[in-house]
């Protein structure tokens, strides 16, 4: 295996099965959830989260392999592959998706087959959230 390689298959980040996190998340690399996280988590490689994970909050990566609860949207740039264990509360962007009979996906999904249609979806999700994210400062002052 080549060198410059070699990082894409090691593992960066763990999140045990007994831990409790309460914070947002940004990796590197590969990841791996076992635990409960109150947060977004975003990685620059894969993300696995495993079928004890309890994750509240956004998940994004390359390519995600979700088997356990997710209450948050889901991006992934690559391949997100939904196993039967999982249970997917929120919205779903990506390139590539494989559901397993027997999850459970309650949200939009949106799969984006080319680049156009990637960037697209995306920068209307980035804007609908940084929408979301000044409302309550908006009702506030003006309700």
């Amino acid at each position: 295996m080549a060198q410059g390689n070699s990082s894409a298959f090691s593992i960066n980040t763990i999140i045990g099965p007994n831990t409790d996190l309460t914070g947002d998340i940004e990796t590197g690399g590969f990841t791996r959830i076992d635990g409960s996280i109150r947060g977004n988590v975003r990685a620059k490689g894969r993300i696995v989260i495993g079928e004890k994970a309890r994750i509240k909050g956004n998940v994004t990566g390359t390519n995600i392999t979700a088997g356990g609860v997710v209450f948050g949207n889901v991006i992934a740039d690559g391949n997100l592959v939904i196993l039967s264990t999982a249970v997917v509360i929120g919205d779903i962007i990506t390139r590539r998706i494989q559901a397993d009979d027997g999850c459970f996906i309650n949200g939009r999904v949106a799969v984006c087959p080319n680049d156009d249609s990637w960037l697209k979806t995306t920068s209307e999700y980035r804007d609908a959230q940084g929408i979301k994210s000044v409302l309550p400062v908006f009702q506030k002052t003006h309700g």
